[in-house]
């Protein structure tokens, strides 16, 4: 399975607007539309609040590509 590294500079970033930033889908009606249909895994359970808080470390799956949150301070130490 692919990972991708979605860095955020803030507190959280909600679920829908992560699957977008990630390039998972191509717009946020897309996004509510397949965490809507159970879709997408967090933390390795479905989940269909498109307004889920992701915060770094949390990781999202989508058609067999993870995303995962990782704060700033995570990106400039390789984690």
């Amino acid at each position: 399975m692919k990972t991708e590294k979605i860095q955020i500079d803030t507190e959280f970033i909600r679920l829908d607007a992560l699957l977008k930033l990630g390039g998972a889908v191509d717009t946020g009606g897309r996004a509510k539309w397949v965490i809507q249909a159970g879709d997408v895994l967090v933390n390795g359970e479905p989940c269909e609040m498109r307004g889920k808080k992701m915060r770094p470390g949390d990781r999202a799956v989508y058609n067999d590509v993870c995303y995962e949150v990782c704060g700033s301070e995570d990106m400039q130490s390789g984690v």
